[in-house]
């Protein structure tokens, strides 16, 4: 009987580390993007989910979780010293993080609850982009507070985070927490918690979550550094497209992320008796914007959602809408279509070529973005406020092509024609305005790429 056994254990064994949803990520060849260990292409969808581990029992973690999972987000963004208070406001079972705010003595049963969240999300295929902090916690420039790091003790909090989930496939560690380095020791805490998580090993990528329209390498251009991300901000004034073009121009090269956008139902420029809230149409202009200018991903947030607002609790921001009820705003399932579309080609040989529009094209909320493929046999082009696209066909070697315009509010895809590539014609959407946005796709006649609706 013993010698039956220990070859199942074996092969049970085996299944168990091999069969895991959630396989290594590392940085692609060419420092642009994304892939597994195998090589296979990781599309970055997030979501920000800052208060998942704080304020949501397990039971709603599961909801939550499992509704991410079937919209097709891919990483899940969320903090284990939260924003709210999150030294002093115990979780949703009573459990404060650390004992004496000591960030060397962690709370076992805390942990308990984070451990069970991280575990869930790996079973649903789900990477948890998680932050060690909140930035108050090393620069109280806003919020609760309290400072309670030093470079010694960040250093020995981010190994021991580091050795806690060794095992887990699906971490990435983003530092920082909405906040720049104030001072020489923030930036010295900053290293030091990177230099704990390295001590352990090197398997997990880590990156830098700065404050709004600022990017990771403003403040950190060093070696620990995976991965370049930006928060855009939540303004419909800000232009999601020049953050990648100015990380691209940063040596040496990384994958660019879109780490905190625009919110969906978040008041746009925190003024909304005067601008009014953001919507999907918010959503997808910075989306695609991102995207095709060659980031590795997208993270998505929803105001209701960042904070897991409802009606028993202080809304933050004038949030006005409960989690549960944000789970199902439009602008999660027009980023589900977005990922559709990419997953289509090989999205990671785009390369962004604005000398492809001919026409007119000032930035601003209706600027106008092309890519090429590398192997220049499909062109994707987005024009946010349904203005017309004149682009130059010469750029693509095939002498036939073929042209549709992709919905991108319901993932519809109507064929326009086809041309000749000496021709230069201007592509007009059925719609214009605010809202009637509208991708144009260009492929060789009989190309080998299935659009797939």
């Amino acid at each position: 009987m013993r010698s039956i056994l220990l070859p199942l254990l074996l092969v049970l064994s085996s299944i168990c580390v091999y069969g895991q949803k959630t396989p290594l990520l590392k940085v692609s060849a060419d420092k642009r993007y994304l892939e597994t260990q195998t090589g296979k292409p990781f599309f970055w969808l997030g979501d920000t989910a800052w208060e998942l581990l704080h304020r949501l029992n397990r039971e709603e973690a599961d909801l939550y979780l499992r509704d991410r999972e079937g919209k097709g987000f891919t990483v899940i963004q969320t903090v284990v010293l939260a924003e709210l208070d999150g030294l002093k406001t115990p979780n949703a079972y009573g459990h404060l993080p650390l004992l004496n705010q000591d960030p060397t003595q962690l709370n076992e049963k805390y942990f308990d609850h984070v451990d069970y969240v991280v575990n869930k999300a790996e079973k649903l295929g789900l990477y948890i982009g998680l932050l060690p902090t909140w930035g108050d916690k090393f620069n109280k420039a806003w919020g609760v507070g309290p400072e309670i790091f030093t470079p010694e003790n960040a250093r020995q909090f981010g190994e021991i985070l580091a050795k806690r989930y060794a095992k887990q496939n699906n971490i990435i560690w983003i530092l920082g927490g909405d906040r720049w380095p104030e001072n020489e020791e923030d930036r010295q805490i900053i290293r030091a918690m990177a230099q704990g998580i390295r001590s352990v090993g090197t398997k997990h990528l880590i990156t830098y979550h700065p404050s709004g329209a600022k990017k990771a390498t403003d403040h950190f251009n060093e070696d620990w550094l995976d991965l370049d991300m930006f928060q855009s901000g939540h303004e419909r004034l800000s232009h999601d497209f020049k953050f990648i073009r100015s990380s691209r121009a940063v040596t040496p090269t990384r994958p660019v992320i879109n780490g905190e956008p625009r919110y969906e139902d978040h008041p746009d420029r925190f003024k909304p008796e005067e601008f009014g809230w953001m919507d999907a149409s918010d959503v997808r202009s910075s989306a695609y914007w991102t995207m095709l200018s060659g980031a590795a991903g997208y993270t998505y947030g929803a105001h209701g959602i960042w904070q897991m607002y409802q009606a028993n609790r202080s809304p933050i921001s004038w949030a006005r809408t409960s989690w549960q009820a944000s789970l199902d705003l439009p602008g999660a399932t027009h980023l589900m279509l977005l990922k559709k579309l990419f997953t289509a080609f090989p999205w990671q040989q785009l390369r962004n070529d604005q000398s492809l529009i001919l026409n007119n094209n000032p930035e601003g909320e209706a600027h106008q973005v092309a890519a090429i493929g590398e192997q220049k046999d499909f062109l994707l082009a987005y024009t946010p406020m349904g203005k017309e696209l004149k682009l130059d066909l010469s750029k693509l070697p095939a002498n036939k092509l073929e042209a549709y315009w992709f919905n991108p509010r319901d993932g519809q895809c109507k064929k326009i024609g086809e041309f000749n590539r000496t021709d230069q014609p201007t592509f007009t959407p059925w719609s214009v305005g605010r809202g009637s946005d509208f991708v144009l796709i260009l492929l060789p006649v009989n190309s080998p790429y299935k659009l797939p609706w």
